[in-house]
């Protein structure tokens, strides 16, 4: 008889840290294709390797999924940097009834262990770290998302400033929604595609905008299909995997202009220390700073 029960991996642990099993399933939300741990059966998996995310809610909620869906006895290795939720895991672990041992690599700990019979308080975890309605904003959201329990205030700042869109366009890392909903405020849009790495936020922004002018694409922003558009607007990211990462941001604007038709207009709220103009001056044919204010800039750039 074979066993037909899936390795898992969930995220990208440094092959320098842990040893991958070959032809794992990847589960991470933040990979387009990825398989969702939510829907994986319990008991259906053999053996997983997990790169834990860094936010406590969101970390506890994945480990709960993880637990739920091992086959009992199976073994996990669950692994984070030191400074961004490692030095945690083993006491979560154990909270949930698993008995682990650590050990401690390139600046990570690395706890391994096997799934018990019995698991406590995973649904506190599985609840506290699920999608929901924030009555205080009257928006869905999860831990995890960016800027999950609050409007950002550079999005905030775009939302009130924000010139008139019309036509076809995008919101390039679309997160739960709220720009786009202000976007299609304007009669003269004709569709915009809410665009995330984050499968979460798309899901999210499904909830939170009922238009029917509003199409949502999980993809990487920088490979996504698009083409001929009349405007962009984006809070453009400058972290990746928790690091500032100025290049990550300057895809984004590279990626506007090529996927922009003659004339289309790029309207971007940006974090004040970081040097926009040196791409948006090359790359487009006008750019315009419309307001500075608060740590954050507002650009205005036409194709």
């Amino acid at each position: 008889m074979t066993d037909d029960k899936q390795i898992a991996v969930y995220g990208a642990p440094p092959a320098d840290v842990v040893e991958l099993a070959p032809g794992a399933t990847q589960f991470s939300p933040l990979m387009p294709g990825a398989a969702a741990l939510e829907q994986q059966a319990e008991g259906s998996v053999k053996a997983l390797t997990m790169l834990a995310p860094p936010g406590t809610l969101e970390r506890r909620y994945v480990i709960a999924l993880a637990l739920r869906a091992l086959a009992i006895g199976a073994p996990f290795t669950i692994l984070a940097p030191n400074d961004r939720g490692g030095t945690r895991l083993r006491k979560e672990l154990q909270a949930f009834g698993c008995v682990v041992e650590e050990h401690a690599r390139r600046h990570h700990r690395i706890v391994t262990g096997t799934r018990p019979a019995l698991l406590t308080g995973l649904d506190e975890a599985l609840t506290n770290g699920a999608p929901r309605l924030l009555d205080d904003l009257s928006v869905w959201s999860q831990p995890g998302v960016f800027s999950w329990d609050r409007i950002d205030p550079g999005t905030e700042m775009l939302i009130e400033h924000l010139p008139p869109m019309r036509g076809r366009g995008a919101d390039f890392g679309c997160g739960s929604g709220i720009l786009a909903h202000a976007v299609l405020a304007s009669p003269k849009v004709v569709e915009i595609t809410l665009v995330d790495i984050d499968r979460r936020a798309i899901e999210c922004a499904e909830h939170n905008v009922a238009d029917p002018r509003a199409r949502f694409l999980w993809a990487d922003v920088r490979s996504a299909d698009l083409a001929d558009l009349d405007f962009v607007v984006m809070n453009a990211p400058f972290h990746d995997a928790g690091a500032e990462d100025k290049k990550l941001a300057q895809s984004f604007v590279q990626r506007a202009a090529q996927v922009l038709g003659k004339g289309g207009v790029c309207v971007m709220v940006a974090n004040r220390h970081l040097p926009y103009e040196a791409i948006l001056t090359p790359t487009f044919k006008r750019a315009e700073l419309l307001i500075e204010t608060g740590g954050y800039k507002i650009y205005e750039a036409h194709k």
